[in-house]
């Protein structure tokens, strides 16, 4: 019994840095997930949310059911996937808002770090991987350079925000706060909605979350049991791809109207078009201090990797 109480809070804890993740936009949920150990365990649990798994519970087969579903396993992790998600959203609204460079920093080296731990997972390079490698660099690079949509509160398009986001959540590499930056409803969704506790807001988010979840983790289920090296060589490619949103300087560049006048969106505020990215002077103080920051983010992985067993096991 004390093994088990500690796997799933060693598990509670590795939720909590998922969600964590996957508040910071250009940080994705899924590459903590690889990181910690847990990512295909959860995509293969996932995946047993099926129609045996909704007949082995209404037929009262309760342990049929928790072992069909890993269920204990992913109510750990889903738990601390939520704590994480609430604790930081307040946390990265003051760090983002008075320490905007310095954050960015902290996950560029993070993520930096990410590129080499993912890739050894990696059991054969050839053209075919390095291929995929690329393609999937492309992709996410892409990702960075286009320009946010305006915000929409609409029902239905909250419910497509959800089921997009969450596939890109638990995707290494591909950001779920980026995506719903480009979808316009970053700021709605994962600041003010989660921290006003806006069920109108993160209702049909959920929905949309609870359907991209069942669906997309069948697929990546089928990928990673078909091409598992190609797989993670495109992932690995995402999380390349994803340096360029992460690059801590920065200026944001403004929709304007006919007249030079910023357009603002349904709540007021300025819409993001776009980033200018600049090289700064390295000498400066404010960089040197970011320099560190960056390095503490690229070493926070390798404590992660040398205190984390990559393998996860069923105990």
């Amino acid at each position: 019994m004390k093994k088990f109480i500690i796997y799933h809070f060693l598990l509670v804890l590795k939720g909590i840095g998922i969600g964590a993740a996957n508040v910071i936009p250009g940080v994705s949920g899924g590459t903590i997930a690889l990181l910690t150990g847990v990512f295909e365990k959860l995509i293969h649990s996932l995946k047993s949310l099926d129609f045996k798994a909704l007949k082995l519970l209404f037929t009262g087969r309760f342990t049929e059911f928790e072992k069909h579903l890993n269920l204990f396993f992913l109510v750990a992790v889903f738990s601390g996937l939520g704590i994480g998600v609430v604790t930081l959203a307040r946390l990265l609204d003051y760090s983002f808002k008075n320490y905007e460079i310095y954050t960015w920093s902290f996950f560029f080296g993070l993520i930096l770090a990410s590129i080499y731990y993912v890739a050894k997972t990696i059991e054969r390079w050839n053209m075919g991987t390095i291929l995929f490698l690329i393609i999937g660099t492309a992709i996410a690079t892409t990702l960075t350079f286009m320009n946010p949509a305006v915000e929409n509160a609409n029902f239905f398009y909250l419910v497509l925000c959800g089921i997009v986001a969450v596939c890109s959540m638990i995707l290494p590499g591909i950001s779920g706060s980026f995506v719903l930056i480009l979808m316009g409803n970053y700021k709605l969704v994962m600041i003010d909605a989660v921290n006003n506790l806006d069920f109108m807001v993160m209702v049909p988010i959920a929905a949309g979350a609870v359907l991209g979840l069942f669906l997309f983790s069948h697929f990546l289920s089928w990928l990673f049991s078909k091409w598992r090296n190609f797989t993670m060589a495109t992932l690995t490619g995402f999380i390349i791809g994803s340096l360029g949103i992460l690059w801590p300087w920065k200026e944001k560049i403004y929709k304007l109207n006919e007249f030079g006048n910023e357009i603002l969106s349904s709540r007021g505020l300025p819409i993001i078009e776009g980033y200018n990215h600049y090289l700064p002077n390295f000498f400066s103080q404010q960089v040197i201090i970011a320099m560190l920051i960056m390095l503490a983010g690229f070493f926070t992985i390798w404590a992660l990797e040398r205190t984390v067993p990559q393998k996860d096991v069923n105990l």
